[in-house]
């Protein structure tokens, strides 16, 4: 794995090392930063489920002004503190916390706060995506700051709602077994 653009481009990312770990392929984090291209500058972006940490770079590679990276396993968040130092990204433009996703959100929602312009969500295949996006999608919900977007990645033969709450599809990307959707709060 390699940071495509920016700042960082050419840094090579350590991997998992387990291959229950499934990185975003370099092909489709070259589709989702395209996408974004317009908007990602000076975001607050939110990597959840984060795995190596590879989108969250990325998107500081680019232009993101602060990423918060979230996973539940200790050994993902030792990796992408590690992949951080990698690269030389200046530790007040991060944070990495070591949390279950839907807990994260819940206390996230619970002390108020800013929210993020972009949220990108890379469970595991076979987890349930409904608690996350009602999350995000819940009428009370600040978890996303007006105009903001989060993006869920998913095996293409098990798309995740066209809506939930507030939340609406907006946009789907197919390619190979992977599959992105887009939303945004209506």
């Amino acid at each position: 794995m390699r940071i495509i653009a920016g700042q960082y481009r050419g840094r090579v990312l350590r991997s998992p090392p387990s291959m229950q770990v499934r990185p975003t392929s370099d092909r489709l984090r070259e589709t989702l930063f395209n996408i974004l291209a317009p908007r990602i500058t000076e975001t607050r972006f939110l990597d959840l489920c984060t795995g190596s940490g590879a989108v969250g770079i990325e998107a500081l590679s680019r232009g993101a002004s602060f990423v918060t990276f979230v996973d539940r396993s200790r050994k993902m968040c030792a990796l992408v503190e590690s992949n951080l130092d990698l690269c030389g990204v200046p530790e007040d433009q991060t944070e990495v916390v070591m949390s279950e996703a839907v807990d994260f959100l819940r206390r996230t929602q619970a002390r108020g706060g800013d929210g993020w312009d972009i949220c990108f969500f890379d469970p595991p295949y076979a987890t349930e995506y409904l608690p996350v996006l009602s999350a995000f999608g819940a009428p009370e919900s600040s978890l996303l700051r007006a105009g903001g977007i989060l993006i869920a990645e998913h095996h293409h033969k098990n798309s995740p709602p066209d809506e939930t709450g507030a939340l609406r599809r907006w946009r789907i990307v197919k390619q190979g077994d992977s599959a992105l959707s887009f939303y945004e709060r209506e």
